[in-house]
């Protein structure tokens, strides 16, 4: 546990409506101290505004089943160490964090001697984590939202903080990772959530004992949505380095300015021209304009995408070239993605269909799903497979799924990181 109130050396301002939280302090806080104290800083802020007992993050693990408690301080029975820090990793099933993560709604307990506050830690859907705070009271309307804005800041301290330390990352990984998976995780982007106003995605990746080289990948600029899902033939590290070159393609295309065939046959030639013989990749790139509200997409052999509209689960028919890698120079076709407001798209690798996956139902789990932020419908497609295969997958399971709004270009709504029009639907 982290305690707060100790080292307090800037008082907080105070408004005629009860404590704010000065950002300036937050920020002085956080940038004076270690990146790995980064937390405490947050917990020294909310001891000053609130005489809050103690604070602590429970960060999400990498299983998405679990959050985990990281704390330097008290010695908690079961917990992993790394030097003086410490990880207890806690499963989420039936419990408060769960709830609180799902809906993105903080939870109060009154305690005999005060209360606990458990708050989402969230960037744009983006769900890192929860806030945990004890108070010696219990909270008013201007604590609650003092406390919601301390978590929404803390979001912001652990995204820049884990640039300069692993600590955040090693809480994480409640099972090691080997390097064929240490590989893929840099392959992945930095936030696996992303609301905006004209649409929410989120990706997810169920990795096999044997890592199968799959990737997803996401990019938002003023006018383009840009998506990629790719699979690398192999397993373990070959795969990996396989994934490695075609997605370092992509990206290095997309950031060039390329357009969608140009970047397709950029990643293709630097797989033909620097792997091995036999080496390929599978993958869908798909290019939403944001102004004209239309998609193109290039699919090299890879599973189809599934559609969800109106209640009705089918997939989108899309012509199948050969994947990247196969053939040097080839100019791939440019197709019109169909894509409507009110649809859900969600983009598979074959992992989620295929070996001792395939008893699982995927169109059917996708219509017990409806209701769910695209955030849980990834966690549920994730859990479904690794249901369907008795914890043994043999692939890599990889999925996006895409909720479309359509529209003109749009700022979104938002309370403290997350949208309250899509992430209450829990109930």
């Amino acid at each position: 546990m982290m305690h707060a109130g100790e080292g307090a050396e800037a008082p907080l301002e105070t408004g005629a409506g009860g404590s704010v939280i000065d950002v300036g302090v937050l920020l002085e806080k956080v940038e004076s101290a270690p990146p790995i104290d980064a937390v405490q800083a947050v917990a020294t802020v909310l001891g000053e505004m609130l005489d809050a007992r103690a604070a602590s993050l429970l960060i999400t693990d990498f299983s998405g089943r679990a959050v985990v408690r990281l704390t330097s301080t008290d010695r908690v029975e079961g917990a992993r160490s790394h030097g003086v820090e410490q990880a207890q990793t806690i499963p989420l099933p039936g419990t408060v964090y769960e709830r609180v993560l799902r809906t993105q709604i903080a939870d109060v307990e009154r305690l005999d001697d005060g209360a606990r506050m458990t708050v989402p830690v969230t960037d744009r859907g983006d769900a890192i984590g929860l806030l945990e705070v004890d108070l010696p009271r219990y909270p008013s309307d201007e604590d609650l939202a003092d406390v919601g804005s301390a978590a929404h800041a803390l979001a912001y301290v652990v995204i820049a903080a884990r640039r300069h330390t692993d600590v955040f990352e090693w809480g994480q990984r409640s099972t090691p990772f080997s390097l064929a998976a240490e590989i893929q995780r840099r392959l992945l982007p930095a936030a696996y959530t992303c609301e905006a106003g004209q649409f929410t995605l989120a990706g997810w990746l169920e990795p096999a004992a044997q890592v199968g080289g799959d990737t997803f990948d996401y990019s938002l600029d003023r006018n383009t949505l840009h998506l990629s899902i790719t699979d690398a033939v192999g397993h373990q590290v070959a795969a990996a380095l396989t994934a490695t070159l075609l997605v370092g393609a992509l990206r290095n295309g997309r950031r060039l300015g390329l357009d969608l065939p140009e970047q397709a046959r950029h990643a293709n030639d630097a797989l033909a021209e620097n792997s091995g013989p036999g080496d390929f990749v599978t993958g869908q790139l798909v290019r939403i304009d944001l102004v004209s509200d239309t998609a193109t997409a290039v699919n090299a052999g890879h599973t189809l995408p599934l559609r969800v509209r109106a209640g009705r689960v089918e997939e989108v028919r899309l012509r199948v070239e050969p994947p990247f890698g196969v053939v040097p120079g080839r100019r791939f076709d440019v197709q019109e993605f169909p894509l409507e407001p009110g649809d859900r798209i969600v983009f598979l690798t074959d992992g989620m269909l295929e070996r001792n996956a395939a008893s699982l139902d995927v169109a059917a789990a996708l219509a017990a799903a409806t209701d769910l932020h695209p955030r849980e419908v990834v966690h549920e497609l994730g859990a479904a497979v690794l249901n369907a295969t008795g914890g043994d997958l043999r692939d890599d399971a990889t999925m996006m799924c895409l909720d479309w709004y359509g529209g003109p270009p749009r700022d979104r709504t938002t309370e403290q990181g997350a949208d309250p029009g899509i992430t209450t639907l829990h109930g």
